[in-house]
Protein backbone atom coordinates (compact mmCIF):
# COMPACT_ATOMS: atom_id res chain seq x y z
CA UNK A 1 0.00 0.00 0.00
CA UNK A 2 0.99 3.29 -0.75
CA UNK A 3 1.05 5.15 2.33
CA UNK A 4 1.96 8.64 2.88
CA UNK A 5 4.21 9.10 6.01
CA UNK A 6 7.57 10.94 6.24
CA UNK A 7 8.34 8.47 9.75
CA UNK A 8 10.66 5.83 9.32
CA UNK A 9 9.18 4.40 12.27
CA UNK A 10 5.99 3.86 10.64
CA UNK A 11 8.07 2.70 8.06
CA UNK A 12 9.32 -0.51 10.27
CA UNK A 13 6.12 -0.99 12.59
CA UNK A 14 6.91 -4.51 13.71
CA UNK A 15 10.00 -5.93 15.23
CA UNK A 16 10.65 -7.96 12.06
CA UNK A 17 13.15 -6.08 10.44
CA UNK A 18 15.12 -6.13 6.82
CA UNK A 19 18.77 -6.69 6.84
CA UNK A 20 20.63 -4.01 7.44
CA UNK A 21 17.99 -2.24 9.04
CA UNK A 22 18.45 -1.75 13.39
CA UNK A 23 16.29 -0.25 16.46
CA UNK A 24 17.26 1.07 19.60
CA UNK A 25 14.57 1.91 22.63
CA UNK A 26 15.76 4.63 25.06
CA UNK A 27 14.50 8.08 26.53
CA UNK A 28 13.67 9.61 29.61
CA UNK A 29 11.50 12.33 28.66
CA UNK A 30 10.10 10.96 25.55
CA UNK A 31 9.82 7.74 23.93
CA UNK A 32 12.98 7.44 21.75
CA UNK A 33 13.08 4.89 18.88
CA UNK A 34 15.76 5.21 17.02
CA UNK A 35 16.10 3.28 13.37
CA UNK A 36 19.65 3.09 11.90
CA UNK A 37 19.94 1.82 8.08
CA UNK A 38 23.13 0.61 7.19
CA UNK A 39 22.51 0.99 3.15
CA UNK A 40 20.67 2.48 0.53
CA UNK A 41 18.21 -1.01 -0.10
CA UNK A 42 15.50 0.33 1.26
CA UNK A 43 15.36 3.63 -0.68
CA UNK A 44 13.32 2.69 -3.69
CA UNK A 45 10.91 0.35 -1.25
CA UNK A 46 9.99 2.78 1.18
CA UNK A 47 11.91 6.16 0.57
CA UNK A 48 14.43 6.09 3.55
CA UNK A 49 17.34 5.56 2.52
CA UNK A 50 21.04 4.95 4.73
CA UNK A 51 20.71 6.93 7.62
CA UNK A 52 20.00 7.72 11.03
CA UNK A 53 16.20 8.08 12.14
CA UNK A 54 15.82 8.95 15.74
CA UNK A 55 11.87 9.37 16.48
CA UNK A 56 10.64 11.27 20.05
CA UNK A 57 6.97 10.35 20.93
CA UNK A 58 5.21 12.01 23.71
CA UNK A 59 2.24 13.74 24.85
CA UNK A 60 0.44 16.66 22.54
CA UNK A 61 3.45 18.99 21.92
CA UNK A 62 0.43 21.74 21.52
CA UNK A 63 0.25 21.40 25.36
CA UNK A 64 2.82 22.57 27.76
CA UNK A 65 4.21 19.43 29.68
CA UNK A 66 5.77 19.58 32.82
CA UNK A 67 8.56 17.44 31.44
CA UNK A 68 8.96 20.39 28.73
CA UNK A 69 12.78 21.11 29.95
CA UNK A 70 13.36 17.57 30.61
CA UNK A 71 12.43 17.49 26.72
CA UNK A 72 14.03 20.49 25.39
CA UNK A 73 17.22 19.15 26.78
CA UNK A 74 16.55 15.17 25.91
CA UNK A 75 16.10 16.71 22.33
CA UNK A 76 19.80 18.67 22.71
CA UNK A 77 21.17 16.08 23.21
CA UNK A 78 20.14 13.79 20.29
CA UNK A 79 20.57 16.19 18.01
CA UNK A 80 24.26 17.40 19.23
CA UNK A 81 25.39 13.23 18.44
CA UNK A 82 24.62 14.44 15.09
CA UNK A 83 25.36 17.76 14.20
CA UNK A 84 29.44 18.49 13.28
CA UNK A 85 31.72 20.70 14.61
CA UNK A 86 32.25 24.02 13.12
CA UNK A 87 29.48 27.04 11.18
CA UNK A 88 25.81 25.65 10.63
CA UNK A 89 22.72 27.28 8.55
CA UNK A 90 19.46 26.59 10.14
CA UNK A 91 17.07 26.37 7.48
CA UNK A 92 13.32 26.48 7.96
CA UNK A 93 11.31 25.23 5.36
CA UNK A 94 7.89 25.47 4.35
CA UNK A 95 5.47 27.86 4.09
CA UNK A 96 4.57 30.60 6.66
CA UNK A 97 0.74 31.99 5.49
CA UNK A 98 -0.03 28.19 5.82
CA UNK A 99 -0.13 27.18 9.35
CA UNK A 100 0.05 23.63 9.08
CA UNK A 101 3.36 24.17 7.18
CA UNK A 102 5.20 27.04 9.18
CA UNK A 103 6.77 24.72 11.38
CA UNK A 104 9.76 25.59 9.74
CA UNK A 105 9.75 29.59 9.49
CA UNK A 106 8.46 30.02 13.74
CA UNK A 107 11.78 27.62 14.71
CA UNK A 108 13.79 29.63 12.48
CA UNK A 109 12.28 32.77 13.96
CA UNK A 110 13.46 31.55 17.32
CA UNK A 111 16.89 30.19 16.74
CA UNK A 112 19.75 32.61 18.05
CA UNK A 113 21.72 33.45 14.86
CA UNK A 114 25.37 34.58 15.09
CA UNK A 115 27.18 34.19 12.48
CA UNK A 116 27.78 37.94 12.55
CA UNK A 117 28.83 38.49 16.27
CA UNK A 118 32.51 37.25 16.05
CA UNK A 119 33.72 39.92 13.45
CA UNK A 120 31.64 42.33 15.30
CA UNK A 121 32.60 41.51 19.11
CA UNK A 122 36.19 40.40 18.33
CA UNK A 123 37.45 43.89 19.78
CA UNK A 124 35.31 43.75 23.02
CA UNK A 125 36.99 40.49 23.65
CA UNK A 126 33.37 39.16 25.39
CA UNK A 127 34.54 35.58 26.21
CA UNK A 128 31.72 34.52 26.64
CA UNK A 129 29.60 35.78 23.19
CA UNK A 130 32.15 35.31 21.31
CA UNK A 131 32.48 31.63 22.31
CA UNK A 132 28.87 31.01 20.83
CA UNK A 133 29.70 28.89 17.80
CA UNK A 134 28.61 30.46 14.16
CA UNK A 135 24.79 29.73 13.59
CA UNK A 136 23.08 31.42 10.61
CA UNK A 137 19.03 31.00 9.76
CA UNK A 138 17.35 31.42 6.97
CA UNK A 139 13.29 31.05 6.05
CA UNK A 140 13.32 31.56 2.44
CA UNK A 141 9.66 30.38 1.59
CA UNK A 142 8.57 28.21 -1.13
CA UNK A 143 9.01 27.37 -4.83
CA UNK A 144 5.39 29.14 -4.73
CA UNK A 145 5.86 32.32 -3.53
CA UNK A 146 9.47 32.89 -4.79
CA UNK A 147 9.60 31.06 -8.14
CA UNK A 148 13.21 29.63 -6.38
CA UNK A 149 13.35 25.71 -4.73
CA UNK A 150 14.97 25.64 -1.73
CA UNK A 151 17.10 23.26 -2.92
CA UNK A 152 18.75 26.23 -5.22
CA UNK A 153 18.44 28.86 -2.13
CA UNK A 154 19.99 26.90 -0.02
CA UNK A 155 23.08 25.71 -2.23
CA UNK A 156 23.77 29.19 -3.44
CA UNK A 157 23.74 30.30 0.18
CA UNK A 158 25.93 27.38 1.37
CA UNK A 159 28.74 28.14 -1.72
CA UNK A 160 28.89 31.62 0.54
CA UNK A 161 28.96 31.33 3.66
CA UNK A 162 30.04 27.10 3.34
CA UNK A 163 29.02 25.63 6.98
CA UNK A 164 29.65 22.57 8.06
CA UNK A 165 26.63 21.63 8.43
CA UNK A 166 22.72 22.03 7.50
CA UNK A 167 19.74 21.96 9.93
CA UNK A 168 16.08 21.62 8.00
CA UNK A 169 13.21 22.34 9.96
CA UNK A 170 10.05 20.92 8.28
CA UNK A 171 6.30 19.99 8.53
CA UNK A 172 5.85 16.33 8.46
CA UNK A 173 3.04 14.07 7.16
CA UNK A 174 2.18 10.99 9.22
CA UNK A 175 -0.09 7.59 8.48
CA UNK A 176 -1.23 6.75 12.24
CA UNK A 177 -3.63 9.64 13.63
CA UNK A 178 -2.07 9.48 17.36
CA UNK A 179 1.38 10.82 16.09
CA UNK A 180 -0.69 14.00 14.57
CA UNK A 181 1.08 16.84 17.06
CA UNK A 182 2.71 14.43 19.19
CA UNK A 183 6.15 13.06 17.81
CA UNK A 184 9.06 14.48 16.61
CA UNK A 185 11.80 13.01 13.90
CA UNK A 186 15.38 13.95 13.86
CA UNK A 187 17.83 12.19 10.78
CA UNK A 188 21.16 12.63 9.84
CA UNK A 189 20.05 11.65 6.13
CA UNK A 190 18.47 14.53 4.94
CA UNK A 191 15.01 15.48 3.66
CA UNK A 192 12.75 15.77 0.47
CA UNK A 193 10.16 18.56 1.85
CA UNK A 194 6.36 17.96 0.59
CA UNK A 195 7.22 13.96 -0.07
CA UNK A 196 4.88 13.13 2.84
CA UNK A 197 2.15 14.84 0.78
CA UNK A 198 2.87 14.05 -2.68
CA UNK A 199 4.43 17.32 -3.55
CA UNK A 200 8.37 16.21 -2.90
CA UNK A 201 10.55 19.04 -4.52
CA UNK A 202 14.23 18.78 -4.64
CA UNK A 203 16.20 16.52 -2.02
CA UNK A 204 18.39 18.44 0.27
CA UNK A 205 21.27 16.23 1.39
CA UNK A 206 24.96 15.86 1.76
CA UNK A 207 24.49 14.27 -1.82
CA UNK A 208 23.60 17.93 -3.20
CA UNK A 209 25.68 19.98 -0.64
CA UNK A 210 28.72 17.94 0.49
CA UNK A 211 28.14 18.59 4.29
CA UNK A 212 25.68 16.62 6.78
CA UNK A 213 22.43 17.95 6.54
CA UNK A 214 20.66 16.90 9.49
CA UNK A 215 16.44 16.83 9.21
CA UNK A 216 14.02 17.91 12.11
CA UNK A 217 10.31 18.17 11.96
CA UNK A 218 6.75 17.42 13.35
CA UNK A 219 3.74 15.44 11.81
CA UNK A 220 1.08 18.35 11.55
CA UNK A 221 -1.30 16.59 8.43
CA UNK A 222 -2.30 13.39 7.53
CA UNK A 223 -3.54 11.60 4.35
CA UNK A 224 -7.75 10.56 4.89
CA UNK A 225 -7.06 7.86 2.30
CA UNK A 226 -3.86 6.90 4.41
CA UNK A 227 -6.45 6.83 7.71
CA UNK A 228 -9.26 4.20 5.64
CA UNK A 229 -5.96 2.46 4.81
CA UNK A 230 -4.33 2.16 7.87
CA UNK A 231 -7.57 1.64 9.68
CA UNK A 232 -9.21 -0.70 7.43
CA UNK A 233 -6.41 -2.43 5.55
CA UNK A 234 -8.35 -1.69 2.47
CA UNK A 235 -8.29 0.82 -0.61
CA UNK A 236 -10.34 3.59 -0.31
CA UNK A 237 -13.00 4.30 -2.69
CA UNK A 238 -11.60 5.82 -5.51
CA UNK A 239 -14.69 8.77 -5.38
CA UNK A 240 -13.03 9.66 -1.48
CA UNK A 241 -11.36 12.95 -1.76
CA UNK A 242 -7.60 13.93 -1.61
CA UNK A 243 -8.03 15.94 1.63
CA UNK A 244 -5.47 16.05 4.51
CA UNK A 245 -6.40 16.21 7.70
CA UNK A 246 -4.58 18.75 10.35
CA UNK A 247 -5.59 18.78 13.96
CA UNK A 248 -8.05 21.37 14.86
CA UNK A 249 -5.83 23.45 17.40
CA UNK A 250 -2.99 23.87 14.37
CA UNK A 251 -2.84 27.27 15.28
CA UNK A 252 -1.34 26.15 19.15
CA UNK A 253 0.25 23.07 18.11
CA UNK A 254 2.62 24.71 15.75
CA UNK A 255 3.69 27.42 17.31
CA UNK A 256 4.98 25.54 21.27
CA UNK A 257 6.52 22.52 18.34
CA UNK A 258 8.35 25.15 16.68
CA UNK A 259 9.15 26.67 20.31
CA UNK A 260 10.23 23.42 21.40
CA UNK A 261 12.78 22.46 18.15
CA UNK A 262 14.45 25.63 18.22
CA UNK A 263 15.20 25.42 21.92
CA UNK A 264 16.32 22.11 21.28
CA UNK A 265 18.29 23.79 18.66
CA UNK A 266 19.62 26.50 20.36
CA UNK A 267 20.97 24.30 23.38
CA UNK A 268 22.34 21.58 20.88
CA UNK A 269 24.37 24.65 19.08
CA UNK A 270 25.64 26.61 22.25
CA UNK A 271 26.18 24.58 24.98
CA UNK A 272 27.69 27.01 26.85
CA UNK A 273 23.74 28.54 27.30
CA UNK A 274 21.63 27.05 29.78
CA UNK A 275 17.60 26.50 29.18
CA UNK A 276 16.57 29.46 31.06
CA UNK A 277 19.18 31.82 28.47
CA UNK A 278 17.84 30.03 25.89
CA UNK A 279 14.20 30.98 27.12
CA UNK A 280 15.11 34.47 27.59
CA UNK A 281 16.00 34.96 24.51
CA UNK A 282 12.50 35.13 22.50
Amino acid sequence: MNIRTDLAVESFPDDSLPEGVHRDIRGRFFDITEITIDDDSCLESIGKGRGTYITFEGGSLSRFSDDYDGMAMELADELRRLVPEGDILVAGLGNSDITPDAVGPQTVSRVLATRHLREELSQDGDPFLTSLRPVSAIAGGVLGQTGIETAELLRAISEQIKPAGIIAVDALACSDISRLGTTIQLTDSGISPGSGVSNARRELSERLFGVPVIAIGVPTVVDVRTIVRSLTGIEPHSGLPDIMVTPRDIDRLTERASQLIAFGINLALHPSLTLDDVKGLF
